[in-house]
């Protein structure tokens, strides 16, 4: 039997999940990205729209890789993602394996040094090691309410960043998409080059754990798990509710009409993990300042 959890090490837990995802996702979208971004300002701006931020003054590849990438002051940026992930995790290391603990701060001290070199390797460098703290927390960690915590954020942190990246529709060019989603491969192999299944893949896709229903049942997961309930009808947590709803809707969509209803869905998805959101915060923590990203 494990000891109830704080209110406060849930919080950091949940939100460590969310900042090394939203490090990840946004060093995959520039690493795609960054050779657009010389011919062509538009590209620029549908970045800046996908993680809810008004567009730099400069479109210039150097000013915004130094924005979104190095900027300790730009609260949506990798470096201050991964310094926030390290600042949370050294408050809550008694419940983190020694093995996770170590991969963040071991990252958190070698992202300045990378600055110097080309941004493909900083942006490697993230997303690499983002997938081994990932793999660590799975590997090393208790399926208990510390870790379900964490795959809460991260679940919900790519619901978010999906939804984002398909309303935004950054180009009309679906590989570079995918490759945005980290999706290029595996779709590759279950489709071809059909790129008329990419939404299908991206929204639909149960056995993708990028896709977005594949999300939100882990979130649904997590949450039966932390709160089960004893309800004989309904569904009276209303985190599990706002996401059950939104996932049975999506589910169930004719195919046929997937492109034709993508606006409704994408809003009904944003709306969803919003209210989700809150619905966590207000059930299993007592802080009252809104911790939130930039442009959510």
């Amino acid at each position: 039997m494990t000891r109830p959890l704080l209110s406060r090490i849930a919080e950091t837990l949940y939100w460590i999940g969310r900042y090394v995802e939203r490090a990840d996702d946004t060093a995959r979208l520039l690493d795609v990205s960054v050779h657009r971004l010389l011919d062509d300002p538009e590209t620029c701006r549908s970045i800046f729209a996908v993680l809810g931020l008004s567009p730099s003054a400069s479109v210039s590849p150097s000013a915004v890789i130094r924005r979104l990438a190095y900027d300790l002051d730009e609260p949506a940026s990798i470096a201050a993602s991964v310094t926030s992930a390290r600042d949370s995790a050294r408050g809550v290391r008694e419940v983190l394996s020694s093995e996770v603990w170590e991969c963040l701060n071991v990252t958190w001290h070698q992202l300045a040094r990378l600055e110097s070199q080309p941004p493909h390797a900083y942006l490697s460098f993230v997303r690499e090691r983002a997938a081994l703290f990932f793999g660590l927390a799975d590997g090393s960690m208790s399926r208990d309410d510390c870790w379900r915590f964490i795959v809460l954020g991260r679940s919900l942190e790519r619901v978010d960043m999906t939804t984002r990246l398909l309303a935004v529709h950054l180009t009309s060019d679906w590989r570079l998409l995918l490759q945005a989603s980290g999706a290029d491969e595996s779709f590759t192999r279950t489709h071809g080059a059909r790129d008329g299944e990419v939404l299908e893949f991206l929204l639909l896709d149960r056995l993708f754990p990028r896709s977005v229903v594949y999300s939100l049942l882990t979130a649904e997961k997590c949450l039966r798990a932390l709160a089960p309930g004893t309800a004989r009808a309904g569904v009276a947590d209303s985190a599990q509710a706002a996401i059950g709803r939104v996932r049975a809707g999506l589910e169930y969509t004719d195919l046929n009409e997937l492109n034709d209803r993508l606006p409704d869905l994408l809003a009904a998805l944003q709306e969803a993990s919003a209210a989700a959101g809150e619905a966590i915060a207000k059930r299993f923590f007592q802080r009252r300042e809104a911790m939130a990203w930039v442009g959510a």
